[in-house]
């Protein structure tokens, strides 16, 4: 609907992304999907991955839901785990998902779609 505020989805760095606006930015936002967040810290990252960080550690200022895989090659679930913790959102732990992407052997992803509307109902509750 127009006028409604948006939920956001996010992917990777998009999590990271989002993280690092919702701080300065006063938007009303409905929730926000976060798949997959990249950690931009970890020893290994890439020099541009690096160039995200440090990643936010700052409360979310709206309902989010952090979806991690217990494989994801780019964040550990402790890492994840505290991501979550900081922001004040949910944690979905998904079991060998990889980076829940297409190289990961995603495709169309319903149990995706299905957390993106429970997230909406929620928001719909409040």
């Amino acid at each position: 609907d127009h006028g409604q505020p948006p939920l956001l989805i996010a992917h990777s760095l998009g999590c990271i992304a989002v993280a690092a606006w919702a701080g300065p930015h006063r938007r009303a936002i409905a929730g926000a999907l976060l798949v997959a967040p990249a950690d931009p810290e970890r020893p290994d990252a890439a020099d541009v991955v690096r160039g995200f960080g440090p990643a936010p550690r700052a409360r979310l200022p709206f309902p989010s839901l952090v979806v991690v895989a217990d494989d994801d090659p780019y964040v550990t679930v402790e890492r994840a785990t505290g991501f979550a913790a900081a922001w004040g959102s949910a944690l979905e732990l998904v079991a060998g998902a990889g980076h829940i992407n297409t190289a990961s052997g995603h495709g169309d992803w319903p149990e995706g779609l299905a957390l993106l509307r429970q997230l909406a109902v929620d928001r719909a509750a409040r």
